[in-house]
């Protein structure tokens, strides 16, 4: 059964979260620090909830940094699989079984979204629930712990938890089968939507509703079974059509314009709703994702907006190159060499520069835009990936293999989506032990393998455990070895593979060779650690048996190589930052959706909650990563240069640094309680940016939105020339003609109000054609990109609340303007519901009396 795409048959048997007689188990409040103490803890970035003492300092130390012990001051994250009972008569992997004194967190998996919104794994009560109500008799170590009102492997991880009480237990919700829907008691699939309904309405509205039941479900959960926090594996909210499980394409195809919206909601309320019960039980909550690592998945993420309320992300930097397509290659390498089929053929290294998307240093830079790089943890498999009737590369490597017959191309790939790119010829048999069932209960071809197993293949030993996995190599060629497995490695790749060329089978591993080199270069670049799945991939050898079997010879080697490794970058900033910080929010938006999100040209917005003008003229930087060719630039008539280069060129070896940093010139002073849009354009996805500055009355500032430690918030000095003037009607910009052509960013008047646009135009009248973005009316004063408000706010010298009243019922994106109580209200991000002037959650900024 194939490691992230199995679907395991735990289910939603009853409608509440538990039975009645499992208790709710809250940790007693520890005494901890003082809400200054706890900040001083706060993770570099960390967004910070407002009006609550998060207990920071009970998990991260004085710099930042989480505390692990003495011999380990890098993560070594395991996923423990659900599904690995022995009951099946496949070999077992139980609790007893993982290296606890090797690695410092275990993710288990998976948790779905049941039918009700909320965090399941099945009837906890159901007969033979592994979560719950499991026992294996007679095994030694898995002798359940009598104290617990549950047994199961949640009873085996507390057990051991005690014993080695610096892991940390996560639960993990979704992976590739239970993203879009779950295995009910009695073995079938419920199409329920999962995420993408508890997400996302069917007008691809946030479904608000759905979010806070999951998020309070969530809560529970964890006091309840003793876990330390919740990684969401959520596959995949991005706007690209048909990705993720093919299973889910009706459901989260419809909603594809919604997802982007309502996951930066769902992690935001997840992030809230923790440190709440962190403050109430003394004791900080994790929340980490699984995020995908590759380049096109990401380009559908926007600029991945949700990282600043995570704990740390896990890049799934694996699953690069699969039977999905022909293309032969590596299952995650940790560089590109510049000779990717895939990306070759796509005319990626033409288009942007030489920069490949399909490794895991790519995908760690992708991360580094917004995060620490302590923050991010590389993912790294313990199984294989491959094809048969492999054509051409080097001893396969970048050669092609095609099914023979493209009308039968397994879902989601090739003709069965319409895709003009081949589907691959997977291997099968004995090259694929791991493997998925289709709906029709059929082998899906695709290499999948343990890299115990691959490790026998390697030796030309056949174990013992194949009939345990379905195989009859007594009556089935393709399930019996035959010909032999080389082992092959490219050092430009960090990539081994297994080439058969009697049987032209190309299995892509990860061995010792690799994984040093990986932890080595964990180590260099001051990640956070590794992330592995999964833990019952890992090998040792049976000398009784002659044999390789489930061990921890892999884990123990990343051990070794992290233990003595000097402490994981926790600033998010490679310069250094001013103390003295503007009550100023940044976002990201007005992404375009799936395959039209190229080039890549988001509107970044700077919204002013300091009480003064930010004066025309000011100097905005910001980094952001070199994931995409240093050649930002903009729309929006904001002047910009180049501040420094990280990277250029192909990314052969490496990227070779971190961020490019640029400076644009505010063009228009922004009002305080208004806000600033600029348009950016550029090619390859990132995340963030970061790092930002503004720079104006001769004074440096750093920005709130970046969620910096330390620092001081400072209402800035009125500046005579940058002021807002308080009235008047004349327009200063020039008259639109019909005449002129306009080029992107050029400023105008028309009928009363300046208008912006937002990309070429000629002959096309302001207001009614959709080029022109309206700034509002003329203030007198030129306002090529900034907005006073999108409703036409009053003039400061009216007297009437001329903004919407605010509305319960109504969702307003940051930077949205109401009225209520006679007062104007900016929202400082996404809210509904929270009431202006009342709510402790300081969404809603006082721009004063109508």
């Amino acid at each position: 059964m194939l490691t992230r795409r199995i679907s395991h048959w735990l289910s939603t048997g009853a409608a509440g979260l538990l039975t009645a007689t499992m208790a709710v188990v809250v940790a007693a409040p520890d005494a901890r620090s003082a809400a200054a103490d706890d900040e001083a803890c706060r993770p570099d970035g960390l967004y910070r909830t407002p009006g609550v003492s998060v207990p920071y300092c009970t998990v991260y130390d004085t710099a930042g940094r989480e505390k692990m012990g003495a011999d380990h001051t890098r993560r070594i994250i395991g996923y423990f699989t659900s599904w690995r009972t022995g009951r099946n008569g496949a070999p077992a992997y139980l609790v007893n079984q993982i290296p606890w004194q090797k690695v410092t967190h275990i993710n288990y998996a998976f948790a779905h979204v049941d039918g009700g919104n909320r965090i399941s794994v099945g009837n906890p009560g159901a007969a033979d629930n592994p979560a719950t109500n499991m026992t294996w008799p007679g095994v030694a170590g898995a002798e359940m712990d009598p104290a617990l009102p549950y047994t199961g492997h949640f009873n085996l991880l507390n057990k051991y938890k005690k014993q080695n009480p610096g892991v940390r237990t996560l639960i993990s919700v979704g992976g590739w089968a239970e993203t879009g829907g779950f295995i009910d008691d009695s073995g079938n699939r419920v199409d329920s939507g999962g995420f993408y309904r508890m997400t996302t309405t069917g007008t691809n509205t946030v479904n608000t509703a759905g979010i806070n039941t999951f998020a309070d479900s969530v809560v529970t959960f964890l006091r309840t079974y003793g876990f330390d926090g919740v990684d969401i594996d959520y596959e995949y909210p991005t706007s690209n059509n048909k990705a993720g499980n093919p299973l889910d394409f009706a459901q989260a195809d419809a909603k594809r314009a919604g997802l982007n919206a309502s996951y930066q909601v769902l992690m935001r309320t997840l992030r809230e709703k923790l440190d709440r019960a962190a403050a109430t039980d003394g004791k900080h909550y994790l929340l980490t994702v699984a995020a995908p690592a590759s380049g096109w998945l990401l380009r559908g993420m926007e600029s991945y907006q949700a990282l600043q309320y995570l704990d740390y992300v896990n890049a799934m930097s694996y699953d690069l190159h699969g039977a999905w397509n022909h293309f032969v290659g590596p299952n995650a390498a940790l560089y590109d060499n510049g000779d990717d089929a895939e990306l070759a053929a796509g005319g990626v290294y033409g288009a942007y520069s030489g920069i490949g998307y399909l490794n895991t240093d790519w995908a760690y830079h992708y991360f580094r835009g917004a995060l620490p790089s302590g923050r991010v943890n590389i993912g790294v498999p313990y199984y294989t990936r491959g094809w048969q009737g492999v054509t051409g590369g080097t001893n396969g490597l970048w050669g092609r293999a095609a099914l023979p017959d493209q009308t039968k191309c397994p879902a989601g790939t090739g003709s069965s989506i319409g895709s003009t790119t081949p589907c691959g010829n997977g291997a099968v048999g004995i090259d694929n032990l791991w493997h998925d069932l289709d709906t029709a209960g059929n082998e899906v071809p695709g290499g999948a393998n343990p890299m115990w197993h691959a490790k026998n293949l390697q030796a030309g030993v056949t174990g013992d455990y194949l009939t345990g996995y379905g195989l009859t190599p007594a009556t089935d060629p393709a399930d019996r070895i035959s010909g032999s497995y080389t082992r092959n490695y490219s050092a430009a790749l960090v990539a081994p593979w297994l080439w058969n060329a009697e049987k032209k089978v190309f299995l892509s591993t990860e061995d010792d060779q690799s994984l040093a080199a990986k932890a080595d270069y964990v180590t260099a670049k001051g990640l956070g650690g590794v992330m592995i799945w999964e833990l019952a991939g890992d090998y040792a050898y049976d000398s009784a048996k002659g044999q390789y079997g489930m061990g921890d010879t892999l884990t123990t080697l990343l051990y070794d190589r992290l233990k003595a490794a000097p402490a994981y970058g926790a600033r998010k900033a490679g310069i250094t930052m001013p103390t003295r910080t503007l009550d100023v929010a940044v976002g990201m938006g007005g992404f375009a959706l799936g395959d039209n999100n190229y080039p890549i040209n988001p509107e970044l917005r700077l919204t002013n909650n300091t009480g003064a003008p930010i004066p025309a003229g000011a100097q905005l930087e910001f980094d952001y990563p070199t994931t995409t060719p240093a050649t930002l630039s903009q729309q929006s008539g904001w002047a910009l240069t180049t501040v420094t280069t990280g990277h250029t060129g192909s990314n052969v070896g490496g990227l070779k640094g971190d961020h490019n940093r640029v400076r644009l010139t505010v063009p228009a002073a922004i009002a305080p309680g208004s806000y600033a849009e600029v348009t950016l354009n550029y090619q390859l996805p990132i995340s963030g940016p970061a790092n930002f500055t503004l720079a104006f009355g001769g004074q440096t500032y750093a920005l709130t939105g970046d969620w910096a430690r330390g620092g001081e918030v400072v209402t800035p000095s009125p500046s005579p020339s940058g002021s807002v003037p308080p009235g008047g009607s004349t327009c200063t910009a020039p008259a639109w003609s019909a005449a002129t052509a306009y080029s992107g960013g050029a400023t105008v008047s028309h009928a009363g109000r300046t208008w912006n646009a937002k990309w070429w135009t000629q002959g096309e009248t302001p207001g009614s054609a959709t080029v022109w973005a309206d700034q509002g009316a003329c203030t007198g004063s030129p306002a090529p990109t900034t907005s006073p408000t999108p409703t036409g706010s009053p003039s400061p010298t009216g007297g009437s609340c001329a903004a919407p009243a605010w509305a319960a019922g109504t969702a307003y994106p940051g930077g949205a303007v109401v009225s209520h109580g006679g007062h104007r209200w900016t929202a400082r991000w996404w809210t509904q519901q929270d009431v202006p002037g009342t709510n402790s959650q300081g969404v809603w900024t006082d721009n004063g009396p109508c």
